[in-house]
């Protein structure tokens, strides 16, 4: 196994199955961000939100998004899959770790899930005390652990 897969697969065991984060999506050069409930499937970060919400309006003018959470930040390409109660195996997950935004929101005709597919992953993370940034180039297949001297 080459250092790129046996580290990213490391940092995606690391990452948990749900986790809140922050989704920034953009159109017309306007930036906004918003918490949303997130959960790993396979490699793959899916959401799911409301038809009617300008975040919606966003993600299909422009698919290009981040998500952020702690000392992770994630690029990827964002696609529509669909309504949630069509896609079970989105729903076992979904449910299992976000139980109270399944149950609310998960069954209503407007909602519909999305997958980001990430293209670049950044972790600030410390190895003996020392702060380094460490960089995953999806696109590329590169992995990069590079200390942070802060000149």
């Amino acid at each position: 196994m080459d250092v790129f897969t046996e580290k990213y697969e490391e940092f995606l065991l690391e990452f948990t199955k749900g986790k809140t984060m922050v989704l920034s999506s953009s159109k017309d050069n306007k930036v906004t961000s918003r918490m949303m409930s997130v959960v790993l499937i396979d490699g793959l970060f899916y959401f799911q939100t409301d038809k009617t919400f300008r975040k919606y309006d966003q993600l299909i003018s422009n698919p290009q998004v981040a998500l952020c959470a702690d000392n992770i930040q994630i690029e990827g390409v964002c696609e529509e899959i669909g309504h949630p109660m069509d896609n079970d195996w989105f729903c076992t997950v979904y449910k299992d770790c976000f139980e109270g935004s399944f149950n609310r929101y998960s069954f209503l005709k407007n909602e519909t899930v999305f997958v980001v597919k990430p293209t670049y992953v950044e972790r600030w993370m410390y190895v003996d005390g020392e702060p380094f940034i460490e960089i995953f180039n999806i696109e590329k297949q590169e992995y990069e652990l590079t200390e942070y001297e802060g000149i």
